[in-house]
């Protein structure tokens, strides 16, 4: 059994102080946050930037730069994953829905992908749904798709191919196919998000059975399904996924004092049920990255 790559969501777009007073806002929280969830066991940190000032979610390529710089020179080793999801949310006015309402953050691919360019993680988010997503359309193209992963492949960065419904994945497989992605390919299961794949066993599992051959995959639950999809995702031989991002919670009705905690109960949770969690060098090697 090879060792199980554990990732580390470390913000996110969704999640509030509101929720949890310990959510990492600022540049230096998130940035201290990620080395936290490192030091804890997390091979893989994915990192959303956020408006320092009132918490809500930013595209502001500042904020990366500071992030990145923090975590290289904090001198903690790790895998740096930075979204691309920003920038594809589109809200219908309700007396016109071909016009944009606000809160629209619909953007070309290359405004979306521009900090992978310049910053060059080892990992970028690339998300291949189009749907009904917290109150608004996320619309991601297959032309907008194809333009963020020919910047991101000539950036020399891995893409973490977000699916989020059985039809992502067969817009996947076509991708593959015209050359657009390339193998092998990493992807992530994203479960228990409204109106896409749900958060059962049987979810994941058939998901699973969908990817193509010889990809690497991880995994994960939203909410209270966040440590069950972790458990699944392993005993199915995927890599698995924890954080802030996708759950506040370290258990029923206990708030996590941080993503460092929640790493230390996956890795209790993969160790627990007879695997070993893998370092960096061997996540490197798992996925096929330089140092």
């Amino acid at each position: 059994m090879k060792p199980t790559i554990v990732s580390c969501a470390v913000t996110g777009s969704f999640t509030t102080r509101e929720h949890n007073v310990a959510l990492p806002v600022t540049p230096e929280e998130i940035a201290a946050s990620a080395v936290e969830a490192a030091k804890a066991g997390a091979a893989i940190c994915h990192i959303h930037v956020r408006d320092p000032e009132t918490g809500s979610p930013s595209m502001e390529l500042d904020y990366y730069r500071e992030i990145v710089r923090r975590i290289r020179d904090s001198g903690m080793d790790m895998l740096i994953n930075l979204t691309t999801g920003p920038g594809g949310r589109f809200l219908p006015s309700d007396d016109e829905p071909s016009r944009a309402a606000p809160g629209t953050k619909l953007t070309t691919g290359e405004i979306r992908s521009q900090h992978v360019v310049e910053l060059k993680p080892d990992i970028c988010s690339l998300d291949l749904n189009t749907m009904w997503f917290g109150g608004g359309a996320v619309i991601n193209s297959p032309r907008s798709i194809r333009i963020m992963a020919e910047r991101i492949y000539a950036a020399g960065v891995l893409p973490e191919l977000e699916v989020f419904d059985t039809g992502d994945i067969a817009l996947a497989h076509d991708l593959i196919e015209t050359g657009t992605l390339r193998m092998p390919a990493l992807f992530q299961l994203v479960l228990g998000v409204s109106y896409g794949m749900p958060a059962t066993p049987e979810g994941m599992a058939f998901a699973r059975s969908l990817l193509p051959q010889g990809c690497e995959w991880a995994g994960f639950g939203t909410s209270r399904m966040a440590f069950p999809m972790l458990a699944q995702a392993f005993l199915l031989g995927g890599h698995c996924r924890i954080g802030m991002e996708d759950t506040v919670y370290l258990s029923k009705g206990v708030k996590t004092p941080g993503n460092g905690a929640l790493v230390e109960k996956a890795v209790r949770i993969i160790g627990e049920l007879g695997g070993s969690v893998a370092t960096i060098d061997e996540a490197r090697e798992i996925l096929t990255l330089r140092k």
